[in-house]
């Protein structure tokens, strides 16, 4: 019960409702596999691997928030979605965004996992890194992405969950250097909140309650920025990978979402 695709996308359950899982930095199709059985039993299920993934073929991939959603914007047609339960992992939340505004049609709801449109702190706006914090993370990456990529994997995810920390370092570190480094730059220097109040597609706003790539004070700003209906969930766990940490919790928001929707 799959199809294959560029992108190594694959359909999992024949629900009337269709959820399309997407990874963000660093991850691969794969993060989603504690979730995907469980949503599967009562919706259709796609999860896929944007070019930069380590998981992807690697002969190209995109690393600009443009090119992605044009990546995503494609997959769906060629899928047949439409209408569409869009749930954004970190920096793939708003690539949702952002294919929202160009395509309405193929998003019904926008559920939004620990994403940010802005991480560097600005005067009256808390996006969790200082613009110095942010070069020597790059400057770190470019040096050694090998000795880089385990330490990142256990501050992101939460030292307090090993398996989830090593199931996350190990597609990290599939990733191609280049890649990792040119994709995180976009991510980390971005400015997307010119995005946000073109966003007309309900919103579901899911962080975690201690996340240390994206604090809660970015969930609130928005779902104030954002034009269309917004509210936030807070799953009481650490970390940005609630799909990792707290699957259970994660799949009861998720229902309870789609729920509402129909």
């Amino acid at each position: 019960n799959y199809y294959w695709h560029d992108m190594n996308a694959m359909v999992f359950g024949a629900g009337d409702e269709t959820v399309v899982l997407a990874h963000g930095y660093g991850g691969t199709r794969f993060i989603w596999d504690d979730v995907v059985p469980a949503l599967a039993a009562r919706f259709r299920v796609v999860v896929f691997d944007w070019s930069f993934s380590g998981a992807a073929d690697g002969k190209r991939y995109c690393c600009s928030y443009s090119g992605l959603a044009d990546e995503l914007v494609a997959l769906m047609d060629e899928l047949g979605v439409r209408s569409a339960t869009f749930v954004g992992h970190s920096m793939a939340g708003m690539l949702g965004c952002i294919s929202s505004v160009a395509r309405p049609d193929l998003f019904s709801h926008l559920v939004l996992v620990g994403a940010s449109p802005r991480y560097i702190n600005e005067d009256g706006y808390e996006g969790g890194f200082e613009a110095g914090e942010v070069d020597a993370m790059l400057a770190a990456v470019e040096a050694d992405f090998a000795a880089w990529a385990p330490c990142f994997a256990e501050a992101v995810v939460g030292p307090e969950h090993p398996a989830a920390v090593a199931k996350f370092a190990a597609q990290l570190a599939a990733m191609r250097p280049d890649a990792a480094l040119r994709v995180l730059r976009a991510v980390l220097t971005s400015d997307l909140r010119r995005v946000l109040p073109d966003v007309e597609a309900r919103c579901t706003i899911v962080h975690c309650a201690r996340d240390a790539v994206a604090p809660l004070a970015v969930a609130r700003y928005m779902q104030r920025a954002v034009a269309g209906a917004a509210d936030t969930v807070v799953i009481e766990s650490s970390g940005h990978f609630p799909q990792l940490t707290a699957p259970d919790e994660f799949v009861r928001v998720m229902e309870a979402i789609m729920l509402v929707d129909h």
